[in-house]
């Protein structure tokens, strides 16, 4: 995590490191730094790391369109709970991706240019530079609670959407601030200076693992 400071840190199957590992992981998420304690000292080593982390839907990565059935509910269920959720509530963004039609991989439809992407992007950065520059606060992904309450206001119909949301969905405290960053930084790259409903929306269905099967 240390080697990954100002950097990315990517775990590939993340299900596949034991459950223990993935715990390690909780405070330095939390506090950007790594603390060794022995008995005689302790030592502090810096970790304010992008943490991306990829897995299957299963062991056999099939489930639920096994042809094979070599995949259970139950077997599913035991793979995912392998990610607590306490470490779940840390990750801003998990998503599940559908699987690939070949009518979609035959397609020639071209995207978005990424040169376009990448400039949108530098847009939103430099207006988070400049919100936060009377703070050592550099982007959304390190604010606290205060300046979360500061500047994450949410008018009436945001606030309806995120309260259902946290009701129906068991959110955590912790959850609510990250959908509460997610939706700052989504109204940034549209370069909308309040957070509207649509943002909010969009970042609940961000948070996909938060609902059936990944409760455990």
């Amino acid at each position: 995590m240390s080697l990954a400071h100002n950097g990315v840190l990517f775990l590939d199957e993340m299900p596949e490191f034991k459950r223990t590992v993935l715990e390690v992981m909780r405070q330095p998420l939390e506090d950007r730094e790594v603390t060794i304690s022995r008995a005689r000292f302790t030592v502090n080593y810096p970790a304010s790391f992008m943490l991306v982390a990829s897995m299957n839907p299963s062991p056999s990565g099939f489930f639920p369109d096994d042809p094979n059935n070599t995949s259970s509910t139950y077997e599913m269920q035991r793979y995912m709970n392998k990610l607590s959720g306490p470490l779940l509530d840390r990750i801003d963004i998990h998503i599940e991706v559908q699987k690939v039609e070949f009518e979609q991989l035959a397609e020639r439809r071209k995207g978005e240019k990424s040169k376009d992407i990448r400039k949108r992007v530098l847009i939103a950065r430099e207006a988070q530079r400049e919100r936060y520059k009377d703070l050592k606060i550099s982007y959304n992904a390190q604010i606290g609670p205060k300046e979360i309450e500061k500047f994450c206001e949410l008018d009436t119909a945001s606030f309806s959407l995120i309260k259902t949301a946290m009701e129906k969905l068991n959110l955590s405290a912790r959850a609510y601030d990250r959908i509460l960053k997610v939706a700052r930084t989504i109204a940034d790259l549209e370069e909308s200076e309040n957070i509207l409903s649509h943002h909010v929306s969009e970042a609940i269905q961000y948070r996909s693992l938060d609902r059936e099967f990944w409760n455990g």
